[in-house]
């Protein structure tokens, strides 16, 4: 865990990627990489997810690749056999939540509530998803969450854009920002990598500010 936050805290910005195509792996990997990211959540919602996994450790061992969208123990298993970082869920099962501590593996468990939150806190979790962040409060809701739980950093995803990153990252409960926007579907089904380190780079410069 302490590679990961590491690697949030020299930029806490995280691409949640839908990637179909694993040759599309390796140039993504460089493409967020040379645009000053340092993490990326690639989710298993398609069937060369694994392998897209596989090839972005090996192209870009420095960028550190967890797998997203996990969902029970062999999920958990399939991303830790594919070479993963570390796992991230949109939400958090009792049975989820057990495999995670037996698996000993880095892991933001997903939550929507503070209750949620201070549960998976009680089970040793200090970074956790805040899924889906713009529908469930967004800002207000970290706001309103960091004084009586500081104990608890958010990872908030899921409707989060590029104009709000710099008051998300300014949250002092903010681990890091979850987004899809800097790897649109149709940049990437065109392969143009080039207008994705842009955006990588954009959202880089944005969250040092």
């Amino acid at each position: 865990m302490q590679t990961l936050q590491t690697a949030l805290s020299q930029c806490k910005i995280v691409p949640v990627v839908v990637v179909h195509d694993v040759a599309h792996a390796a140039p993504l990997a460089n493409a967020l990489a040379n645009g000053g990211l340092t993490v990326v959540e690639v989710t298993m919602r398609t069937p060369a997810a694994l392998d897209v996994i596989r090839a972005m450790v090996n192209a870009r061992p420095d960028l550190v690749t967890g797998a997203g969208t996990i969902l029970n123990a062999a999920h958990l298993q399939q991303a830790r056999d594919a070479g993963s970082n570390f796992g991230v869920s949109p939400g958090t099962s009792h049975a989820l939540r057990e495999a995670i501590l037996a698996a000993n593996w880095p892991f933001i468990p997903g939550c929507a509530t503070p209750s949620e939150a201070m549960t998976l806190a009680e089970h040793g979790f200090e970074v956790v998803k805040l899924f889906p962040a713009e529908v469930v409060g967004g800002l207000d809701m970290l706001k309103s969450m960091a004084a009586p739980l500081p104990h608890i950093q958010f990872m908030p995803t899921g409707g989060v854009r590029l104009e709000k990153v710099v008051q998300y990252v300014a949250q002092p409960n903010v681990a890091a920002v979850g987004g899809t926007w800097i790897v649109p579907p149709a940049l990437l089904a065109a392969g143009d990598f080039a207008a994705i380190e842009a955006l990588a780079r954009e959202a880089f410069l944005a969250a040092q500010r």
